[in-house]
C-alpha cells in the first residue's frame, strides 16, 4: 500500500521545490519559457557579442568590457529561451505490482513520475504521461507540470492491480511508439523495472535499440525500480514463486546453493541493463523500494547540474 507520508504531492514538493531538473540538450519551441532554445532571440542568457547596431540594439546589453577592449560600442545578444515539452513512460506492468519493503515498485514509479512535474514545472511547460499497462499503452494529454504530478499520482498509484498481462506489447514498443509520437526535442523519462517477460537477462535486450533511437532526438533519463527480494533471496524453505507476467507458479526450494545462483544472477541481470542504459547515451538513476527515493532522485538531479556547469565551463 501507497504510504501518504512519502506522497510527492505532501514530502516531494517541498524537497524539490529548490531543485531544477537541468536538461542538456538545447530546445526548439513555438512559445517563450525558460529553457536553452537553438536560435538567438528573447532570453537571458547571453551567446554571443556583436558590434552595436543604432536602432536594432538593445543598449541595455552593452558589454562594456569588450566596449573598453576594442574602443567601439558592442552588444550581447541572448539566446532564445522556449518552453520544455516532457513525456514521461510508466510501466505498470503486472511485475511492478510487487513490493517486500516500504513500498511496492509501481507505487514508487507513481510518485517518480509525479515528481518529474515537480521538478519540469515553468512557463510554458508541459509534461505528459504514456502508461504501460496490462491492458496496453495508455495516453495522458500533457498538461501544466504541478496538474500532472497529480495527475499521475491518481493515475497509478490508484489503478487496480492485474494479476496477467492481456495485452502483448513489450517495453522496447512503447519507448518506440513515444519516439514516432512526439518528435519535438525535450525531455523524456522512462521509469520501469526493467524485467524482461520473457525473462532475458543478457544483452542485447528487446529495448535497447528503441531507448538509442529516443537518446538521439531527446534527453532521456532512465529511472530504474528495484525491490531488494529481487536482488537477493531470502531463506524460506519451500515456497511458491509466481509469475506475474504469466501467472505460471513454481514450488522451489530456497537452498544455498539456489539463493547464491539467484544473486549472481539477479547481479548480472542489473550490471546489463545499467551498461544498456549507457550505452544509449541517456541519464540513468536507480530507486528502490527499501531507500528514501526523493534522496535518490535529488543526488542524481544535482549531479547533472554539476556536470552541466563544468561542460560550460569548458566551452
Amino acid at each position: 500500500m501507497a504510504d501518504p507520508a512519502r506522497d510527492p504531492s505532501r514530502t516531494g514538493d517541498r524537497a524539490f521545490k529548490a531543485l531544477d531538473l537541468v536538461v542538456r540538450r538545447r530546445l526548439n519551441g513555438l512559445l517563450q519559457g525558460d529553457r536553452a532554445g537553438t536560435r538567438l532571440g528573447a532570453g537571458s542568457e547571453p551567446e554571443e557579442v556583436v558590434r552595436y547596431r543604432a536602432g536594432e540594439d538593445d543598449v541595455r546589453r552593452m558589454d562594456w568590457n569588450v566596449t573598453a577592449r576594442t574602443g567601439e560600442p558592442h552588444v550581447w545578444r541572448p539566446l532564445a529561451e522556449h518552453e520544455l515539452d516532457t513525456w514521461v513512460l510508466v510501466d505498470e506492468t503486472p511485475s511492478m505490482d510487487f513490493g517486500t519493503a516500504l513500498s511496492e515498485k509501481r507505487d514508487v514509479a507513481g510518485w517518480v513520475a509525479g515528481s518529474v512535474g515537480l521538478l519540469t514545472d515553468g512557463p510554458g511547460n508541459r509534461v505528459g504521461v504514456a502508461h504501460l499497462t496490462p491492458t496496453g499503452l495508455q495516453w495522458d494529454a500533457p498538461l501544466p507540470g504541478r496538474v500532472s504530478a497529480r495527475r499521475t499520482l491518481r493515475s497509478v498509484t490508484g489503478a487496480p492491480r492485474a494479476d496477467r498481462r492481456v495485452d502483448t506489447t513489450t517495453l522496447g514498443e512503447a519507448i518506440t511508439a513515444l519516439e514516432r509520437r512526439h518528435r519535438r526535442p525535450g525531455l523524456r523519462v522512462v521509469v520501469s523495472d526493467f524485467v524482461d517477460p520473457d525473462g532475458a537477462t543478457e544483452r542485447p535486450f528487446t529495448w535497447e535499440p528503441a531507448l538509442r533511437r529516443l537518446s538521439a532526438r531527446h534527453d532521456v533519463i532512465v529511472v530504474e525500480v528495484l525491490d531488494p527480494r529481487e536482488l537477493e533471496l531470502p531463506d524460506l524453505g519451500l515456497v511458491v514463486l509466481r509469475d506475474p507476467e504469466s501467472g505460471r507458479a513454481r514450488e522451489v526450494h530456497t537452498t544455498p546453493v539456489l539463493r547464491q545462483r539467484y544473486a549472481e544472477l539477479a547481479a548480472r541481470h542489473r550490471a546489463a541493463v545499467a551498461d544498456a542504459v549507457r550505452a544509449s547515451g541517456a541519464g540513468h538513476v536507480v530507486v528502490r523500494t527499501d531507500s528514501d527515493w526523493v534522496r535518490d532522485l535529488a543526488r542524481y538531479i544535482l549531479s547533472r547540474r554539476r556536470t552541466r556547469r563544468v561542460d560550460r565551463k569548458v566551452r
